[in-house]
């Protein structure tokens, strides 16, 4: 075999290995991402009474440390709103995905459809005075910490009423206790320790998530945050989102240790399925807990999968098989998994599940068509520089690349 003939043999082998279907590939995971599996339960009649269910014996993975119990205490309520909560983040971002390919959105937009469980599951487990900071796939967070459809397509659409006045875009959205919504690769880890540090300064007893993807994993400024953060006991809880591909590579291909929870090695960590929002929350409601009492920072991997490309752009099919996503969306989807649950626990019926859908559609659609109707901001440069400081605390002026650039708050 000629030189050149070897060395093609030997890359097709090499994409091959890394276009394996989802379920082998899932084999080497050390914990399930099993949407559906729990052991037997039957929900009581009245909706806010508490009951206990059996999460799967592999929905967590610790390291040095203890894991959170799998015994899940839950009512007919919590789980309801858990599902329209997911259902709702669903249907917001296949709202943005067909403005984009209507050329309504332009630019950056990565959408998070498949990963909801996580935004839901992680909010259930805190409150509001918690802080939260991820990367741009950042709408669902958006939305749970507190954001409207219609503030979050807006933005997209670049309109007034958008959560940013329309100037931030798919990656840059923010609303009380949550940051962003943060262009760059890992830039954010390092900010949420920050503020971590601010709530440990100034007594608070509240938890910080910063989150970010197994394509940032490798950024040196997530090892200096780590190790801040633990000099300093920070309560900052650093959450890989591990969709397993950053862009177009798999985390095999780019990663020497894909264990992410390991990464933090003098830091405890902890694997979560997180395809299953009830073991997202189980886990997130366990590491507020160890966080603020005292204990230092923690390191989750929440396991998921997007079902579309890194970002709309992308067509997601490149790098691995259609049939791994559609193994994906038929066997460990998280909105599907939590529905088959709410039947066979008796919370709700069939008819209430379709009630339930069209309450979502019934939400979500007038939202988004108001957005779409939303006004224009104003091309005049009162509108470019009046969101650069807060409002009122404007300096005299703002100098530009030239002196007749220069803009005058007051004139």
């Amino acid at each position: 075999m000629l030189a050149s003939q070897s060395r093609k043999a030997a890359l097709n082998a090499f994409r091959s290995s890394s276009r394996k279907p989802l379920a082998a590939a899932l084999s080497v995971r050390s914990i399930s991402v099993d949407a559906t599996a729990s052991q037997d339960a039957q929900a009581p009649e009245d909706p806010d009474k508490p009951f206990t269910v059996k999460l799967l014996s592999q929905s967590f993975d610790a390291y040095n440390i203890e894991p959170p119990s799998l015994d899940f205490v839950t009512t007919k309520n919590e789980l309801i709103d858990m599902y329209k909560n997911m259902a709702t983040v669903r249907r917001m971002e296949f709202a943005a995905d067909r403005l984009y390919k209507e050329r309504a959105i332009r630019g950056f937009c990565h959408l998070s459809v498949g990963q909801e469980a996580v935004a839901v599951g992680m909010e259930k487990a805190i409150t509001p005075d918690d802080q939260v900071i991820t990367s741009y796939r950042c709408h669902g967070f958006a939305y749970m910490r507190g954001a409207s459809v219609k503030s979050i397509i807006a933005e997209l659409l670049g309109r007034r009423e958008g959560i940013a006045y329309g100037k931030g875009g798919s990656m840059h959205m923010f609303a009380k206790s949550f940051y962003g919504g943060n262009g760059i690769v890992g830039a954010q880890v390092p900010v949420g320790a920050g503020i971590g540090f601010a709530m440990k300064y100034l007594g608070r007893p509240n938890v910080t998530f910063a989150l970010y993807g197994d394509g940032a994993a490798n950024q040196g400024q997530v090892f200096e945050a780590f190790n801040m953060a633990k000099l300093w006991n920070i309560p900052v809880v650093f959450g890989c989102e591990n969709n397993k591909y950053g862009m177009g590579t798999s985390a095999a291909r780019s990663s020497a240790l894909t264990e992410y929870h390991q990464r933090g090695q003098y830091i405890p960590g902890l694997k979560v399925n997180g395809m299953d929002v009830l073991a997202v929350k189980q886990a997130c409601a366990w590491a507020k807990e160890y966080t603020t009492s005292g204990n230092g920072p923690l390191v989750m991997e929440f396991l998921t999968y997007r079902y579309g490309g890194h970002s709309m752009s992308d067509p997601g099919t490149s790098y691995r098989t259609r049939e791994e996503v559609s193994w994906m969306r038929t066997n460990q989807d998280a909105i599907a998994g939590l529905r088959t649950r709410l039947l066979d626990w008796g919370v709700v019926t069939e008819d209430g599940l379709k009630e339930l859908d069209k309450g979502v559609k019934d939400v979500v659609d007038p939202e988004v068509a108001a957005a779409e109707a939303a006004e224009v901001p104003e091309n005049t440069r009162k509108v470019l520089y009046e969101d650069i400081y807060t409002r009122g605390s404007e300096p005299d002026w703002l100098r530009g690349r030239t002196a007749e650039e220069t803009y005058y708050y007051k004139e």
